[in-house]
């Protein structure tokens, strides 16, 4: 119910982007370098790596045991768990970890997702201008390359979905017991279950 509803907020900035936006299949620059991502969104990865072709589920998760076993040494959280930032020097920690790492859905021939259906909220989002933490509007630095400001605020993704993006992270840390962000190495890591 969420990524509907996500896809139609990203289509329209991605409309009124036009060419300030250089997303497109084989732009691989945000493939690169960890991010944190939910347990929501760690569920539907499982759940589309369930669904792949076993041939490429089987490459996929080679990949991320490789990028698991990569990870875990200076992990900053529970390398069992895979949970992020479990003691306050984590995140100042995190900021300098596995920037060169690539993800481990992430085709190394084609530079395209392997499990793009299932992919995390902030792949869907990375690109367009959108509103951080801080309220600043962030892009990615290979789109709206000298736009003037008021391009880049015409541009902004409508993100009202995010009320209904924190009630699904809930859900599921408690179906899954696993509170706090993770990364798709160990999401698609994890025995199954």
């Amino acid at each position: 119910m969420l990524f509907p509803i996500l896809d139609a907020a990203l289509a329209s900035t991605t409309a009124r982007s036009g060419d300030w936006l250089a997303c497109k299949p084989g732009c691989h620059q945000c493939c690169i370098g960890v991010f944190p991502i939910s347990q929501f969104d760690a569920e539907n990865l499982r759940a589309g790596l369930k669904a792949a072709p076993l041939a490429l589920a089987a490459h996929i998760r080679t990949r991320a045991q490789a990028a698991r076993t990569r990870l875990t040494r200076d992990f900053p959280g529970n390398p069992i768990t895979g949970i992020l930032f479990t003691e306050e020097h984590h995140e100042a920690a995190f900021d300098e970890f596995a920037n060169d790492e690539p993800c481990p859905v992430l085709d190394p021939t084609t530079g395209t997702c392997d499990l793009y259906a299932a992919r995390p909220v902030q792949c869907r989002t990375f690109g367009p201008p959108l509103r951080n933490e801080d309220n600043g509007l962030a892009v990615c630095e290979l789109c709206f390359i000298n736009a003037p400001e008021s391009e880049v605020v015409r541009c902004e993704m409508d993100q009202s979905w995010r009320p209904l993006e924190e009630s699904l992270i809930a859900a599921a840390e408690h179906r899954t017991d696993l509170e706090g962000p993770t990364l798709i190495a160990f999401a698609l890591s994890q025995p199954e279950s």
